[in-house]
């Protein structure tokens, strides 16, 4: 067994937290991929 037991033991708080954790990452790495993509005409404009 797991520590995080089997998956018929995995609550809804389970289930937010993970959302919450995946918000956490996709958030700031989805802002700086809009960041790159605001700033790349400036890298090719001579």
């Amino acid at each position: 067994m797991s520590a995080l037991g089997s998956a018929g033991s995995r609550t809804p708080l389970f289930h937010v937290l993970i959302v919450l954790a995946w918000l956490w990452v996709a958030v700031p790495f989805a802002y700086g991929l809009y960041q790159l993509v605001i700033k790349i005409p400036a890298l090719f404009a001579g």
